[in-house]
């Protein structure tokens, strides 16, 4: 099967949300680790010249990723993941937000609830992924903020990763 390595998405309005969807050329194991481990979120959840830097982060149901986006500029800007059910190589979900230096949830910009869901095709594996927000100018909000290319940016990054392991 030929991988297109291309982000797609969908727009929901009237239910508030973004639908994610990518292929990567890997079993469903690698990619899962990937989204689970913060040295390899690390290496590809930010997009370039941008870095994340995991402050902390406990993946089990209840547990945080609490994170750094850092710029090119040395600066910095806050987020965490409060992980709410996980079923390993299969799908997890949680909320998404801007946090401060301390961890504490931010309101503005907006968060959002993910569900990310990973399907084994053979060798390949097709992610998933379902964000819902408050509002539909949340939505707008965080896509006008660049969302979606900055997700895709990130996708390639993991592309680039996987391709090395």
């Amino acid at each position: 099967m030929m991988v297109t390595k291309e982000t797609n998405y969908a727009t929901d309005a009237s239910n508030k949300k973004l639908l994610v969807e990518r292929v990567f050329d890997a079993p469903v194991e690698m990619v899962w680790k990937a989204w689970k481990q913060s040295e390899l979120l690390d290496q590809w959840w930010a997009p370039k010249p941008w870095k994340a830097n995991t402050v902390s982060m406990d993946f089990r149901e209840g547990g945080k990723w609490f994170y750094y986006m850092e710029g090119p500029d040395g600066s910095r800007h806050y987020c965490k993941v409060d992980y709410k059910t996980i079923v390993p190589n299969s799908s997890f979900s949680g909320y998404d937000g801007f946090a401060d230096e301390k961890g504490n949830t931010l309101t503005e910009p907006p968060g959002m609830d993910w569900k990310c869901v990973f399907k084994a095709e053979g060798d390949i594996t097709k992610v998933e992924i379902e964000v819902t927000f408050a509002s539909e100018d949340d939505m707008k909000k965080i896509i006008e903020m660049g969302f979606k290319e900055g997700f895709a940016m990130a996708h390639t990054n993991l592309d680039e990763l996987l391709a090395k392991q």
